[in-house]
């Protein structure tokens, strides 16, 4: 299930962005300063470009970019 990321509280989207970019394996050696990598993230949803993606058996959301979703999420 996609979750526009205009539907969620600002502190909520931050808070999901900077889990998402801090994630182990995430930095790949990227000393880029936190808040860029979380406005880079912002913008990548503003532009359709990645996705929130909630599952419901794992209660989990993880961010996504758009080749990486299955199309039928778009219908």
């Amino acid at each position: 299930m996609l979750i526009p990321y205009d539907h969620l509280e600002a502190d909520t989207l931050t808070r999901l962005i900077e889990d998402f970019v801090t994630r182990d394996g995430t930095d790949n050696g990227d000393e880029t300063p936190l808040q860029t990598r979380v406005e880079r993230v912002r913008h990548a949803l503003g532009k359709k470009q990645a996705f929130i993606v909630f599952d419901p058996e794992s209660q989990q959301c993880t961010l996504m970019l758009k080749h990486d979703i299955a199309p039928e999420l778009f219908d």
